[in-house]
């Protein structure tokens, strides 16, 4: 076996005591990870298994997507049922389809049967319909019925994220029988924050939290401890607005019903924050002209086939902004300090813009920005461009003048950067508004739209200041 991992057996010490996985900063040491590939090559399954039975599952994760593809599947294959298959949930998507596609639908099936039921969502979603099918028909018929009618809800909303595991009680119950049933059921969901009252019809009738039910006496009923306004999603709602909910009420748990009010499942504070990981997620990339599902281990032409089309607008921009130039061409002949100082207020004006639009943004995401409040936003988002305009007109207006020695350079120029941080305050607060307003994300679409006004009003603006300025005809 493998030098780099002792396979010692000290009394009280296990694999990863012996052989740390992560150095003082928190990243995989590469000894161990060559190790773990040693062992796998080797099919040393009794130390595999100690290993994954060791890790966390987002450890796990992580050191799967540090492995060479043919050496994660074997890793799986080995281990077999101690292999915890939640793991595969915390790699990229790409790697996680790769694993599945070369596992042999029994052995997926039987990892499925051990996660609860919005993990197994997760991690069936990505697979097309003919390989999902190939494996939820090796399940049992009550656990297949649950994960089908997740994923039947659309994507992206709480029906796909919510666990189908929950203790619903009838209202006559007592605190006692609630307690007793807990302690005698063995099928409980892992974790729980609050039990549900439901009528014989599974109708939602309220929530009682664990802290209020372990306060009470044996006798109480429970519909004493009843939070009949308890807050509740409905299975079709977006995932984004749910979790915009948890973090505004301060929620770790909440029922799901469908459209008929039966409760059909529970989502969690877990559930949550992988939600707003991924939206950030998703925004961020927006913001770069990425697509959502860009992910490190994609390969090279699946990556720029997704990079293509956004370059494509952004080239066509491009062509409309020099165009502005090609207008002025006479006069960059006869000044060439023009032609070297257009690109500067063009990009002042897009870095300003940029500022605005990533706040704006982030904003209309958090609902914080809104119809009552688009004015206010707007006037200080202009005044903050005039403020900043005025500062860097000095500024560069100095630096011309010293640069060229020409002393009316620097008061054109000086007035272009004005005139560009204002338009790319508003470009930058009042595109978004309006592509939020007519449906489309502002995240994927402003960034081109604002550029493009930046460079245009940019060029525009100096050039013709400086023809003004200077009688260049």
């Amino acid at each position: 076996m493998a030098e780099d991992i002792d396979v010692a057996q000290p009394v009280g010490t296990g694999v990863l005591d012996r052989t740390p996985m992560r150095d003082e900063e928190g990243q995989l040491r590469h000894e161990f990870v060559e190790g773990i590939t040693r062992a796998i090559h080797a099919a040393d399954r009794p130390l595999l298994c100690e290993v994954v039975a060791e890790l966390h599952e987002a450890d796990l994760g992580d050191l799967i997507e540090a492995l060479a593809p043919e050496d994660r599947v074997s890793l799986v294959e080995i281990t077999g049922a101690d292999f915890d298959f939640s793991a595969l949930n915390e790699v990229d998507e790409t790697v996680r389809e790769e694993i599945l596609e070369e596992l042999e639908p029994e052995t997926v099936a039987e990892g499925v049967r051990e996660l609860e039921s919005d993990d197994a969502v997760e991690l069936l979603e990505g697979l097309d319909e003919e390989d999902q099918e190939e494996i939820l028909e090796k399940l049992p018929a009550a656990e297949r019925e649950d994960i089908e009618r997740s994923l039947l809800y659309p994507e992206n909303s709480a029906g796909r994220r919510m666990q189908t595991e929950f203790i619903a009680v009838p209202p006559s119950w007592t605190v006692g029988q609630a307690i007793d049933y807990m302690r005698d059921t063995p099928d409980l969901p892992e974790r729980f924050y609050e039990i549900y009252v439901v009528d014989a019809d599974k109708h939602w009738l309220g929530a009682v939290s664990l802290d209020a039910l372990l306060r009470a006496r044996r006798p109480v009923p429970i519909t004493e401890l009843v939070d009949e306004d308890r807050r509740r999603v409905s299975a079709l709602e977006d995932q984004e607005e749910v979790a915009r909910m948890f973090g505004k009420y301060n929620l770790v748990a909440a029922p799901v019903v469908d459209t008929t009010d039966h409760l059909v499942g529970v989502i969690t504070i877990d559930d949550v924050v992988d939600v707003i990981e991924e939206e950030a997620d998703e925004d961020l990339k927006a913001l770069g002209g990425v697509t959502s599902d860009e992910e490190l281990s994609d390969t090279v032409w699946t990556i720029a086939r997704g990079r293509f089309n956004w370059l494509l607008v952004n080239l066509a921009t491009a062509f409309l902004a020099s165009s502005v130039l090609g207008l002025f061409e006479g006069q960059l002949e006869k000044m060439v300090a023009l032609a070297v100082l257009a690109p500067i207020v063009a990009s002042q004006g897009g870095n300003a813009a940029t500022q605005t639009m990533t706040v704006a943004v982030r904003a209309l995401a958090t609902r914080e920005l809104g119809s009552f409040n688009a004015m206010r936003v707007v006037l200080r988002e202009t005044t903050v461009g005039l403020v900043n305009g005025l500062a860097f007109a000095i500024i560069t207006g100095i630096a011309a003048v010293a640069w060229f020695k020409i002393p009316g350079l620097g008061i054109v120029i000086g007035l272009a950067i004005v005139c560009n941080l204002v338009a790319g305050a508003l470009g930058g607060i009042l595109i978004p508004i309006v592509l939020d307003r007519v449906r489309v994300d502002p995240a994927v679409a402003s960034g081109t739209f604002v550029t493009t006004v930046t460079d245009v009003v940019g060029f525009f603006s100096f050039l013709g200041i400086a023809t003004l300025w200077f009688g260049l005809n």
